[in-house]
């Protein structure tokens, strides 16, 4: 079966199905646009790419910054192109175009919230892993988050950068710095330590009221469905964290003979002997099957 014949089947089992699962990883992101090395890195951190020797935003977040301005110049560039502006490539609001009418929920590792922007439902979405426009306490002494934009806004204009139509610009000519003022510097409004981003990385992750009434909705979804012809499509879910969709989907899938499970990955798309007949996976980049690239 051909590839474009395996994405008709997909198709048709999505639009056949009585609730859809969306799993969804980094990959998806990444087939938007959203990449972290490239053109994109060089557009938005070329100066720091010649003042610490990193070459790609992942190796940004790992370098030892001597100061807490210079750690926030870093991460309010960071954080503003990857939560606050739009991805280069519409594959979220192709995916929204295809769902939109039917019954859905979407559970995600990705922390861009990319599919809100789309217009998915936030009562139909899980972040499991955080959320970059959330702060928190560093260590964190209460299980409170803060919405971040006016402060991350606040800090790359202090840098000399303008935003137009939600855009991060520089302006023609101009040399931007890469640290922010010290009274810019986000600190705990309950202990005064330090100001952290809610990502899951260690122990220290803050999973707030919203985290918890999240989950409570995604396992009422799921107790719902359970016995329902149900297509949990994944989308790029690699192998990072596969107890959080990967595993869960293929056992769900198994446990449930009305249930399929759809797969688009680049690179890794296959599903286990027990699920292969109720199955459908896609080796290929997710923007190439989005319906602006079907023919």
């Amino acid at each position: 079966m051909d590839r474009n014949t395996m994405y008709k089947a997909a198709l048709d089992r999505i639009e056949g199905a009585d609730a859809v699962v969306i799993g969804a990883g980094a990959g998806l992101s990444t087939s938007a646009g959203f990449t972290y090395s490239g053109a994109r890195f060089e557009k938005y951190f070329a100066d720091m790419e010649r003042a610490y020797g990193f070459h790609d935003m992942y190796s940004g977040g790992f370098y030892n910054y001597d100061s807490s301005e210079k750690l926030w110049g870093f991460w309010c560039r960071y954080i503003y192109i990857n939560r606050y502006m739009d991805a280069p490539k519409p594959v979220y609001q192709d995916i929204f175009e295809r769902v939109k009418n039917k019954n859905y929920f979407v559970l995600t590792t990705n922390v861009d919230h990319c599919f809100q922007k789309a217009g998915f439902d936030k009562e139909r979405l899980f972040y499991t892993q955080g959320d970059y426009g959330l702060f928190q306490c560093s260590q964190p002494c209460h299980k409170e988050t803060y919405d971040n934009e006016e402060i991350i806004t606040k800090m790359v204009l202090s840098e000399g950068y303008e935003i137009k139509d939600a855009r991060l610009v520089k302006p023609k000519g101009a040399v931007v710095s890469m640290e922010i003022p010290p009274e810019l510097v986000p600190v705990c409004p309950k202990c005064g330590r330090p100001m952290s981003m809610n990502l899951r990385s260690d122990c220290t992750f803050v999973q707030d009221a919203g985290w918890y009434a999240a989950a409570e909705r995604y396992e009422r979804f799921l107790r719902e469905n359970r016995n329902t012809k149900t297509a949990f499509v994944e989308l790029g879910v690699g192998y990072n964290t596969p107890g959080i969709i990967k595993y869960p989907f293929w056992q769900m899938v198994e446990n449930n003979p009305k249930a399929s499970y759809i797969c688009i990955n680049k690179g890794e798309a296959y599903a286990p002997r027990e699920i292969a007949d109720r199955s459908v996976c896609i080796d290929g980049d997710i923007y190439d099957y989005t319906d602006r690239n079907e023919d």
